[in-house]
Parts: structure tokens; C-alpha cells; sequence
């Protein structure tokens, strides 16, 4: 070996151990912060978790309470949020992957699903509070629901698109060969082989709305009190834990660590069966 290719293979042995040493550094810093506020959530909001917690609604300071409120009121606007945006998601993503796969017009539309997807959620709270809450003069559940609504929407018009795009096309004519129509091929065919995939983007939708609280600012607000009107601000343990946490009250305090606790065991938990959904149909692709 020459003099000069000894020493271009040693400044490029020591730029790859630099860069190692650099990316290795960052993955522990990252694993170590995250360890950080898994624990300290975990241990704050362990010690405030008793049966209290889920029968309780939430009471003044230095009373008996709980988060059952928030609890139910949480899981309704997820819910109603969910059940709007998920079937007017999986009909644009049929459309963009079905009829619309390679023109402009569905290049067009997945640019702007695309910055729809990457929009802050403080963004569509606030177009929310234009067109809903402004106008009606109150803040509500319906406004709430609809913020929610257009961070879910994106994800399952995504997820459904590059789904359905990811069945072979020889499925698709297989079907059409035996003289069977176009919606019928892509209900009982195209929405069958795709299935996890879409389910897994419900999911994913689901689990990012669940702790969301910037939107819920401007549409929802909070509610002390138990409420399932839908034209009225409803408890939701997002501004809960927001309004607790700032709080000088000790009590209060704890219950915005059990209800941070309990908004990441369930967004781990959506996750995790996300991605298992994921790995189950990778597998059935292979």
C-alpha cells in the first residue's frame, strides 16, 4: 500500500469512528431523556392511581376527587372524532389509489393531504374556532370533535392510499377478468388484502389525538362538571391535565400525573398494537 492510500484509509477510519462516536452519543442522549420522562411520569403518577381516580369526577381543591369525567368525556370526543373522519378518510384514499393513482388531479390531492398531515394541530384548532365557534358564540364538543376529526383524517386518507396501492395489481384483474364490478372488486377484494394496513392507520390517528390539548383550546375548552351535550364544552383529561398541572394545588397536581400516566399507557398500548398490525401485514405481503 502507497504512502498516500495509507493515509486516505486513516482519515477515513478516523471520520467513521468521529460519526460513530457522534450518532452513538445523540441515540443515548435521546434513549436517556425519554427513560427521564417515562420515569418520572410513571413514578408521579403511579402514587396518585387508586380506585378514586375512575369513579370520581374532579372536585375543588382539597376534596375527594377524580378524573372519571375526563375520562368518559375523552374517550367520547376520540370516539365521535374517530367516526367521522375514519369512512370520509378511507373513501379519498380509495379514490387517490383506485381512480386517481396516476393523474394530476390525485398528485394534486395527496400534496395537499400531505400538508394537511404535517399542519400543527394549534392550526386546525384554530381554523376550527373561525368557522365553528366564532360563529355559534360557543365553545363546544361539535368543535372539539371536528378539530380532532381533521388530524385523523389525513392519516387515514395516507394510510388507506398507499394500502390499497400496496395489493398486487394481478388481484385487481383477476377480479375484473370474472366480470365482477369496480366497487365490488375494491369492498370485497382490495378492502380484505388491505385491511391491517387501514386498521393500523385508525389506530395510529386515534393514538395522536388522544393526548392533543392545542386544539381543544380553541373549539372544546374544559368542563368541571359531567356533561354529554354536544353543543357544550365537555371534560376531556387533555386540558385537565393542562389546567391541573399549572395549579398551585398539591391534590391536583397529583391527579395531572395520574392522568399524564394513563394518556401514555394508552398511546403506548395503541401503538404497540399498531405496529404488531403492521408487522402481521408486512408478513402476509411477503
Amino acid at each position: 500500500m502507497s504512502r498516500q492510500a495509507e493515509r486516505i484509509y486513516r482519515r477515513r477510519r478516523l471520520v467513521n469512528v468521529v460519526a460513530l462516536v457522534l450518532s452513538g452519543t445523540a441515540a443515548l442522549f435521546g434513549l436517556a431523556m425519554l427513560c427521564w420522562i417515562l420515569w418520572t411520569t410513571i413514578s408521579k403518577g403511579a402514587a396518585a392511581l387508586s380506585p378514586h381516580l375512575f369513579l370520581l369526577p374532579t372536585a375543588p381543591p382539597g376534596e375527594p376527587g377524580g378524573l372519571a369525567n375526563a375520562l368518559v368525556g375523552t374517550v367520547l370526543i376520540c370516539l365521535s372524532a374517530v367516526a367521522w373522519a375514519t369512512p370520509l378518510g378511507i373513501l379519498a384514499g380509495t379514490y387517490l389509489a383506485e381512480y386517481a393513482n396516476y393523474t394530476r388531479r390525485g398528485a394534486t390531492i395527496r400534496f395537499v393531504n400531505d400538508i394537511l398531515l404535517s399542519a400543527p394541530s394549534i392550526v386546525l384548532g384554530l381554523f376550527v374556532y373561525t368557522l365553528v365557534v366564532r360563529p355559534m358564540e360557543q365553545f363546544s364538543m361539535f368543535a372539539g370533535v371536528l378539530a380532532l376529526g381533521f388530524i385523523v383524517l389525513p392519516v387515514v386518507v395516507r394510510t388507506t392510499d398507499e394500502m390499497l396501492r400496496m395489493v398486487p395489481t394481478q388481484m385487481r384483474e383477476a377480479a375484473l377478468s370474472l366480470g365482477i364490478p369496480q366497487w365490488k372488486v375494491t369492498t370485497q377484494v382490495l378492502y380484505r388484502a388491505a385491511r391491517s394496513g387501514i386498521t393500523t392507520g385508525v389506530l395510529l390517528g386515534l393514538a395522536r389525538i388522544s393526548g392533543e390539548t392545542a386544539p381543544l383550546i380553541f373549539t372544546n375548552t374544559n368542563n368541571q362538571y359531567w356533561s354529554t351535550s354536544p353543543f357544550a364544552p365537555m371534560s376531556n383529561l387533555p386540558m385537565t391535565i393542562y389546567e391541573y398541572a399549572k395549579s398551585p394545588f398539591e391534590d391536583w397536581q397529583q391527579l395531572a400525573w395520574a392522568g399524564a400516566l394513563l394518556v401514555t399507557a394508552f398511546v403506548l398500548l395503541i401503538s404497540v398494537t399498531a405496529r404488531l398490525l403492521i408487522l402481521k401485514n408486512k408478513t402476509s405481503h411477503d
